[in-house]
């Protein structure tokens, strides 16, 4: 990577050459330490960072099965808010102070992160500036998967697996307010009570019901995290013409599929991620962030879709807060707040 790791000048101080952010040692423990600040190459912006998710991609990449994209920071955080405080050139439209939320590849465990400009998002009207760090990630992921690649229409059956995570609370809340039904799947009855208040109608204990029998072709779009141990139930649960979306593999890396029933409903298999997408062009982070802000920002700020928080810790405590997600007895996002340190 290019060193960029000067002082920053902002409107009324300067940027401190170092910072503190979450690094992950040799024997994968994470230890807040004091490393230089990055700056802002041309295109990008310099956000001091208020809040910044946990999510379950982070602990993958804390045990060496998820690496950020080349040339990214190994700092881990995909999703952050703050304030801007300091621009690359060749930014324009951005004013310094101003309040933002963002989607990354990288660096959000930090007290400043760079962002590029295209993917930098507003705060929504009536989502405080912590808040508003629950939202750029997961509502990427979720606009990108089943709005814009699977096209999830109003009167159609979304099943959503791990209903009760950041992911699936988000899920929830967006195809409701687009006008489908929503199924999800849920280890407990805390966190089924949890997605009917959100909004979902058919709530499947995994425990003790069997999705594919619950719901067997009646999805016309499947949000899956679970990967290869879901496969042939999926293909089972799905409509014809269904679009099964895998965007997560902790059932495993592979699975066996009855290519006769996927044929014959005509379905479609689609993998995903945002992660690891272009910075621009047809299909890239900055389109998605493009149609989160014009589409689903104005749902927020309706008050059709919120973040859903479970607990805000302090930078240092990232180690309890991936804990508490790794748990599953969160329901929704694990924020980490540097300021609170």
């Amino acid at each position: 990577m290019t060193d960029r790791t000067s002082a920053v000048p902002t409107e009324d101080r300067v940027v401190p050459a170092t910072m503190r952010a979450i690094v992950v040692d040799d024997d994968k423990n994470l230890n807040l330490e004091q490393i230089s600040t990055p700056s802002p190459a041309p295109g990008e912006v310099l956000v001091k960072v208020v809040a910044a998710g946990v999510n379950r991609a982070d602990l993958m990449q804390r045990q060496g099965l998820y690496p950020p994209p080349a040339g990214i920071t190994d700092i881990m955080g995909l999703e952050l808010s703050g304030t801007v405080a300091a621009l690359g050139d060749g930014v324009d439209g951005i004013a310094i102070g101003q309040a933002v939320c963002a989607l990354i590849a990288g660096g959000g465990y930090a007290e400043y992160v760079v962002v590029p400009a295209g993917q930098l998002l507003p705060v929504p009207a009536g989502v405080s500036i912590v808040e508003a760090a629950a939202l750029p990630e997961v509502a990427s992921t979720v606009w990108s998967t089943i709005v814009m690649d699977a096209g999830l229409q109003a009167g159609e059956t979304l099943l959503v697996h791990g209903g009760g995570s950041g992911i699936g609370t988000h899920a929830i809340q967006v195809a409701k307010a687009l006008g489908a039904t929503v199924a999800v799947t849920v280890g407990s009855e805390d966190k089924g009570r949890r997605c009917r208040e959100l909004g979902a109608d058919i709530v499947i204990n995994y425990r003790e019901q069997d999705f594919a029998v619950e719901l067997a072709g009646q999805a016309d779009v499947i949000l899956d995290i679970m990967g290869g141990s879901y496969l042939s139930r999926n293909i089972d649960a799905l409509a014809v013409g269904g679009r099964l979306v895998i965007i997560g593999m902790q059932g495993g890396f592979t699975g066996e599929v009855n290519v006769g029933a996927l044929i014959g409903k005509r379905a479609r298999v689609i993998g995903l991620n945002v992660r690891n997408r272009p910075l621009v062009g047809t299909g890239s982070k900055a389109e998605i962030v493009a149609a989160v802000a014009a589409d689903e920002w104005p749902l927020v700020e309706q008050g059709l879709i919120r973040p859903v928080i479970t607990a805000t810790l302090p930078l240092a405590d990232a180690e309890r807060g991936q804990a508490l997600l790794d748990s599953q007895s969160s329901v929704g996002k694990v924020l980490l707040l540097p300021a609170d340190d």
